[in-house]
C-alpha cells in the first residue's frame, strides 16, 4: 500500500516559490511585494535588479525560482507569465537585549519574514496588464 498522492497547491497554469527565514522585517519585505504584484514577470524582474533596497537580490532569486517552477515543472511559457499573488508572511523573532539604566532591561527584536510568489500564465487578454 502506498500514500496517496499530494493534490497541487496551485491551479493548472499557476506554480509558484517560497523563500523562508529572510532577515528582515515584514513591513519592510512588503513593500517590494506590492511593486511586482499584478506584474509581468520580466517588468517585475528589472524593477527588482534596479531596487535600491536590500533584500531585492532575495526577492529575486525567489521570483527566478517561481519562473524556473513554471517552465520546467508545469511546462508553461515564460513570456506570458504575470505575477498574481505575491504575499509575506512572518516568521521566527530572535530575542536580544541591552541593558539600560537603573537596572532595567531593553528589549530589541530581530524579526524574520518569509515571501511566498505565483505566477500563472496570462490567458492572452490583451490590454489587462
Amino acid at each position: 500500500m502506498s500514500k496517496t498522492k499530494n493534490s497541487r497547491r496551485f491551479g493548472d497554469n499557476e506554480a509558484g516559490a517560497k523563500l523562508r527565514m529572510l532577515k528582515t522585517s515584514c513591513q519592510k519585505l512588503n513593500l517590494l511585494a506590492k511593486l511586482i504584484r499584478n506584474k509581468p514577470v520580466d517588468k517585475a524582474l528589472n524593477e527588482l535588479t534596479f531596487s535600491k533596497k536590500r533584500i531585492a537580490k532575495d526577492v529575486k532569486k525567489c521570483l527566478a525560482s517561481a519562473v524556473a517552477n513554471a517552465e520546467n515543472n508545469h511546462g508553461l511559457d515564460v513570456d506570458e507569465l504575470i505575477i498574481s499573488e505575491a504575499y509575506v508572511g512572518k516568521n521566527l523573532v530572535m530575542k536580544r537585549g541591552r541593558p539600560r539604566a537603573r537596572g532595567r532591561f531593553g528589549k530589541i527584536l530581530k524579526p524574520f519574514s518569509q515571501i511566498t510568489i505565483v505566477v500563472k500564465q496570462n490567458e492572452g487578454v490583451e490590454g489587462e496588464v
